[in-house]
């Protein structure tokens, strides 16, 4: 039975799409495969790995049947990419495999029945329903995402809370070290609802947005949230638990503050984290009369020295920060200056903020050095 009849090119897009969540190890052998789901001549591709599903579609089906199959992703996909970028690419299903020819070269790869493939069921009804052009959700993950805890015990903090409210969608992410926040003004939602995105859901929505105002419809139920865009539907479960008030967490009454290049900062942070322990990655931060010096040190007794100018006119400050956090916030904020607010207290986190958009803001603890 012949499936499909396309190029290599125009396979390999949908697949590239959904093959991203297919784990390489996995309990149930399915879950390796994708399902190839043929009506007419539209055909879906869906992959799951029970927690989130990607569903896209192409129109490329040979003939009017209706088929169905699972076969290994990532073999499929390593079989398309070492192909070569001319001529057509036909799939085709007898006898319990999938045959994948191109000019002179043929494949046969074992599926797995179609109905054993474990699809996430939908709600009928969703409670917050809106659109975002891909650009700005991207930003919104962007700009938050690099403070989601990998693997706490504290599952919550393992990604990223969006808060729905009138007028406004929130991102905030925190491993509670740091904490970022972001958040862009939108219409269509009634009433406050915040619901946390597993991390993977997050990195998967970064690969797949595009730079583009086309559309994101987000529809939200409870336990599961859906982005659909494009060809693109992505359904995922939600961290339950409680997220932490991110509202207490970020400083309202600082009044010390100055404006730093962006670039001259990131640089200095990363030639200073040169010289840390790897353990610690601690590096110390002193404020005096326009200046702004950064130190680090490690156990061989080698030692950093940076310094900046700076516009800071108040009594001097010296305070201890873990450089990748600062080094994280400064690799996805793309301004020019970056605002570092303080308090004269070594104890009290630093908060950085862009002079551009007053929702974004990144909160550091600081560390004993």
């Amino acid at each position: 039975m012949q499936l499909v009849q396309t190029t290599r090119d125009a396979l390999l897009k949908p697949l590239s799409t959904v093959a991203g969540i297919v784990e390489r190890r996995n309990t149930l052998p399915i879950l390796a495969n994708i399902l190839l789901r043929k009506q007419g001549q539209e055909v879906a591709f869906i992959a799951t790995d029970l927690e989130v599903q990607i569903t896209t579609h192409a129109q490329f089906g040979l003939g009017d049947s209706n088929e169905s199959t699972t076969v290994a992703a990532r073999k499929l996909l390593d079989i398309l990419r070492a192909l070569p970028d001319s001529g057509e690419v036909k799939l085709a299903l007898a006898s319990g495999k999938l045959t994948v020819q191109a000019g002179k070269s043929r494949f046969a790869l074992q599926t797995l029945a179609p109905d054993e493939f474990p699809t996430l069921a939908q709600p009928e009804k969703w409670d917050v329903s809106f659109t975002l052009p891909q650009k700005t959700l991207k930003h919104l993950f962007n700009m938050v995402h690099f403070s989601m805890a990998q693997q706490d015990i504290r599952y919550y903090l393992n990604g990223l809370l969006f808060v729905f409210e009138p007028g406004w969608v929130r991102a905030v992410a925190t491993d509670g070290h740091r904490l970022a926040h972001s958040g862009t003004a939108v219409e269509g939602i009634e009433n406050k609802h915040d619901v946390i995105v597993p991390r993977k859901t997050v990195l998967e929505m970064q690969r797949l947005l595009a730079e583009t105002d086309d559309p994101v419809s987000i529809d939200v139920a409870p336990g599961q949230i859906r982005f659909r865009f494009g060809d693109v539907e992505l359904v995922s479960k939600l961290v339950e638990g409680k997220f932490p008030d991110f509202t207490r967490v970020i400083p309202t009454n600082y009044t010390r503050h100055f404006l730093v290049d962006r670039e001259i900062l990131q640089g200095s942070l990363q030639r200073a984290a040169i010289l840390t322990t790897d353990k610690l990655k601690g590096v110390r931060i002193q404020l005096s009369d326009n200046q702004l010096k950064i130190t680090s040190s490690n156990a061989e007794q080698e030692e950093a020295l940076e310094e900046i100018d700076i516009d800071y006119s108040h009594e001097p400050l010296d305070v201890g920060f873990n450089v990748s956090y600062l080094l994280d916030v400064l690799a996805n904020v793309k301004t020019e200056k970056v605002r570092w607010s303080v308090q004269p207290d070594v104890n009290a986190s630093a908060l950085l903020t862009t002079p551009d958009d007053d929702q974004f803001k990144y909160v550091v603890m600081p560390m004993r050095i």
